[in-house]
C-alpha cells in the first residue's frame, strides 16, 4: 500500500513535467527511483498524464452572467487516441411571441394578429478529420407554427461544408467547399445565435437571396486573414433561386422559370486599420468586452439569368450585381454597425406583361449598449432605409426598431423585448406595420 501511495504521489508530481513515458523502481524502504539499481525492483511503466480536456463547452473568457459563463457554440469531444480529431454537437432554439398591427395607408383600415412560433430550431454537428480538415452541418426547422395556420415546416439542411484550415500552415489561405455562406452582408454572415435582433434587416434578407440561394448555394471559396488586420473571401458557385428573391413590390418570383443561369462569383475584403482594434470573431454581441473597428466592401455578380415568367410569358434576362459596404466597431459596452447595399437589375413587378428592371439602394444602422453592472441588460436600436426601385417614386420603405436584450448567460440563454415599426411607400405595399415581440434563445 505504501509503495502504491508513493508511486501515486510521484506520478502526480511528475505529470506536470510533460514526460512522454516513465519507468519507476522501488527499494525495500519504498523509495522511488527512475533508473534500475541494486536492490531495486521494477514498479511499473507509466504514461504521461495529459492535461488536454476531452470534453469542453464553457467559454473560459466569458464574463460571469446571472446563470453562469456563456458556452461555446456546440460541445466538443476529443478522443484520447486521436487528439487531432474531434466531434461537436449542439442545439439552438429561438422562440417568438408577437402582437402585430397592419394599417392600410390608403384606407386607414387596420387589422391585429397575435402569434407564437419557433423562430429557429437547429441541430448542429461538426467533425474534425485531422489537423486541417473538418466538416460542419446543421438541420433546421425555422418559423415552425408561424401564422394562423400554424404551419409545420419540414427539416432542411442549412450549412453543410468541408473546411480546410491552414493547409500551408498560414492563416492567409483556407478553403470551404459546398454549402457555406458567402459574405454578401455582415449581419447575414453573423450566426443567428449572435445577432442583436433575430429578424435581420429586410434589405439584408434581400441580399441573402440575390446572388446565391440563402447565401449558401453550393460553392467553392478561399478565405484568410493577415494578422487579423486584413480579411478576404473569394468564391464562386450555384446562383440564386428565382422563387426566393423578390421584386420591388415585395413579391417572390415563384412563377419564374430559368432556362439559363451562370455561376455567381465575387469576393469581400475587410480591414481593421488600428492596432489593438482587430476583429477576431464576426458577431454583433460583445458583452461589454474588448474593442474592434472594421471596414469592408464586397462585390458579387450573377452574369446570366435567362428565362420566362410563366403567368404572362414575360421574358427574363438579368445580370444581378450586388455591392455591399460595411462598418462595424465596438468599445467595451458600446457597439455600432452599419451596412450599405446597391442592387442592379431589380425587377419592378414579376406579374407585369413586360418585366421592367432598375436599381435599388439602401442601408441600416444598428447600435447596442450593454449595461454590465445591471445584470447585462442591453438596450438597442436599429434604423433601416431602402429605396426598392430608384427609377420610380413610391418604392421607399423604412423600418425603426428599439428594444432591450437580457443576457442571462450571454448568448447561451437570453430574452428580449422590442418594438418595430415598418412603413412601406405607395408602390411597395402602402402599409404601416407595428410589431411588439418577446423573444428568447437557448443554445450550446
Amino acid at each position: 500500500m505504501n509503495k502504491l501511495l508513493s508511486a501515486t504521489l510521484a506520478l502526480t508530481s511528475l505529470s506536470v513535467m510533460q514526460l512522454s513515458a516513465l519507468t519507476l523502481y522501488t527499494d525495500k524502504n519504498g523509495q522511488l527511483y527512475a533508473n534500475e539499481g541494486e536492490g531495486r525492483e521494477k514498479l511499473g511503466e507509466f504514461q504521461e498524464k495529459t492535461t488536454t480536456p476531452k470534453i469542453t463547452i464553457l467559454k473560459e473568457s466569458s464574463p460571469e452572467f446571472l446563470l453562469g459563463k456563456e458556452t461555446h457554440i456546440n460541445m466538443k469531444f476529443v478522443p484520447e487516441d486521436a487528439p487531432d480529431m474531434w466531434f461537436k454537437a449542439g442545439v439552438r432554439i429561438q422562440g417568438t411571441m408577437e402582437s402585430q398591427r397592419v394599417t392600410d395607408n390608403a384606407t386607414d383600415a387596420s387589422s391585429t394578429s397575435q402569434d407564437a412560433y419557433l423562430r429557429r430550431v437547429r441541430l448542429e454537428v461538426a467533425a474534425g478529420f485531422g489537423k486541417h480538415a473538418s466538416f460542419v452541418m446543421d438541420i433546421r426547422n425555422d418559423k415552425a407554427n408561424k401564422g394562423v395556420e400554424n404551419v409545420e415546416n419540414g427539416f432542411a439542411v442549412g450549412d453543410a461544408y468541408v473546411k480546410i484550415k491552414k493547409p500551408f500552415e498560414t492563416s492567409l489561405l483556407n478553403f470551404k467547399l459546398y454549402r457555406a455562406k458567402i459574405d454578401v452582408s455582415r449581419t447575414e454572415t453573423v450566426k443567428s445565435a449572435r445577432v442583436v435582433a433575430y429578424d435581420r434587416p429586410y434589405i439584408a434578407d434581400q441580399a441573402a437571396q440575390y446572388i446565391s440561394s440563402n447565401r449558401r448555394g453550393t460553392n467553392i471559396q478561399a478565405y484568410g486573414d493577415w494578422n487579423k488586420k486584413v480579411h478576404y473571401q473569394v468564391a464562386f458557385g450555384a446562383a440564386t433561386d428565382p422563387s426566393k428573391f423578390k421584386d420591388a413590390m415585395g413579391n417572390k418570383g415563384k412563377s419564374v422559370e430559368l432556362d439559363e443561369q451562370s455561376f455567381f462569383y465575387g469576393g469581400k475584403v475587410k480591414i481593421s486599420p488600428f492596432d489593438g482594434w482587430e476583429e477576431k470573431t464576426v458577431t454583433e454581441t460583445y458583452m461589454g468586452q474588448g474593442q474592434h473597428l472594421t471596414v469592408g466592401a464586397s462585390y458579387w455578380v450573377v452574369p446570366t439569368m435567362k428565362g420566362v415568367e410563366t403567368q404572362n410569358n414575360a421574358l427574363l434576362n438579368l445580370n444581378h450585381k450586388l455591392l455591399n459596404v460595411e462598418l462595424s466597431g465596438h468599445y467595451k459596452s458600446f457597439m455600432l454597425q452599419a451596412e450599405y447595399f446597391a442592387f442592379s437589375d431589380v425587377v419592378e413587378d414579376f406579374s407585369a406583361a413586360t418585366l421592367n428592371v432598375g436599381t435599388s439602394t439602401g442601408y441600416y444602422v444598428t447600435s447596442e449598449y450593454v449595461l454590465t453592472d445591471l445584470a447585462y441588460l442591453a438596450p438597442f436600436v436599429r434604423y433601416e432605409s431602402w429605396d426598392r426601385f430608384k427609377e420610380k417614386d413610391g418604392y421607399d420603405s423604412t423600418s425603426k426598431l428599439a428594444g432591450v436584450n437580457w443576457y442571462l448567460r450571454g448568448n447561451t440563454t437570453k430574452v428580449g423585448l422590442y418594438y418595430q415599426k415598418d412603413e412601406l411607400g405607395l408602390n411597395a405595399g402602402n402599409t404601416t406595420t407595428e410589431t411588439l415581440r418577446l423573444t428568447s434563445q437557448w443554445f450550446f
